[in-house]
């Protein structure tokens, strides 16, 4: 089996609120890389690994993970709507590996993504249903959030069970880095927030755009310094990519849930798909890093990072 990963962040703010033009090549530089770097590499298979934004996973059934063996995508944001090319034979080869190696794991035959499973394949390989994939949902919002040594025992077994496919994988996670934007919380939440974080309500197109204006919104407040959010915080960023690029994932149980919202904000738990995705790379063998990109943008709330890692004995 061969094997390599990336970890790309997402925001659905991207082509909606950008920033300056030397950041912005600055990012196209390196995503043009990464394109490179997997274009290369020709996968036969991604497992990606990505969070919800409450627009596929609900309160009523919330799973720390979830890998699907079909999967259609909401189009929120202006990404592609429509089925993903799931490869629904791998997915439940993976899925059985993963039990069969002791990590409880839910499997979804219908699984509803958004724009963060959508974005990477878009940028990465033009589409939605260019490349077979696995989808892999891995909970980074919904609190409360369980250990990240769970996590990395995930991304380990789907490696494993993944060297038995004895196909060219692409390990992909996306999210992060540090960033706290405007996610509804249940506790404390109105009734009618409230239930439409529990029964999943499918918002009208109006409701939706409303809801999208005003994350656009927020994120031109952030960037004016006009807000309340968490500010991004780059060296916290860079001790999760430093700690990837050093392959001491061991590490990251130490890692508490509170210790990580405190540095990195709110939805710095969509750092665990980049964990999942590395931890399934090193269960392959050594790897190295041959690649690092990192930016904070405000205008996208987020701590910006682009990574690519290959096997050692790919060189």
């Amino acid at each position: 089996m061969t094997a390599a990963a990336v970890g790309l962040s997402h925001s659905p703010l991207i082509g909606k609120n950008d920033p300056a033009p030397d950041v912005l090549r600055s990012v196209e530089s390196a995503v043009d890389a990464a394109r490179d770097f997997v274009r290369a590499f020709d996968p036969e298979l991604v497992v990606l690994y990505a969070p919800d934004h409450y627009n596929g996973f609900f309160y009523k059934e919330m799973p720390p993970f979830c890998l699907a063996t079909d999967a259609n995508a909401v189009g929120d944001f202006g990404s592609a709507a429509g089925p993903l090319s799931v490869d629904t034979d791998a997915a439940r080869a993976l899925a059985r590996g993963v039990l069969d190696r002791g990590v409880d794991l839910t499997v979804s035959a219908r699984m509803t993504v958004d724009h963060g499973f959508v974005q990477p394949l878009e940028v990465l390989f033009g589409g939605i249903d260019k490349i077979p994939v696995v989808p892999v949902f891995v909970n980074g919002v919904a609190t409360p959030l369980g250990p990240v040594s769970r996590v990395r025992a995930l991304g380990t077994a789907i490696g494993e069970a993944a060297a038995e496919l004895d196909r060219r994988v692409l390990f992909l996670g996306s999210g992060g880095l540090s960033h706290d934007p405007p996610v509804p919380v249940l506790d404390g939440a109105p009734p009618r927030v409230a239930d439409a974080l529990i029964e999943g309500h499918p918002p009208t197109p109006e409701q939706r755009a409303r809801g999208e204006e005003r994350v656009v919104q927020a994120g031109r407040d952030y960037a004016a310094g006009s807000t309340r959010m968490i500010p991004i915080n780059p060296a916290w960023d860079n001790h999760v990519l430093d700690t990837l690029e050093s392959g001491r994932l061991g590490d990251v149980d130490g890692w508490s849930v509170a210790w990580m919202g405190a540095e990195g904000g709110g939805s710095a738990h969509e750092v665990r798909t980049w964990i999942a995705a590395f931890a399934s790379l090193a269960a392959t063998g050594g790897y190295r890093m041959t690649s690092r990109f990192y930016a904070p943008i405000p205008e996208w709330i987020a701590g910006f990072a682009v990574a690519t890692a290959e096997q050692e004995s790919s060189r």
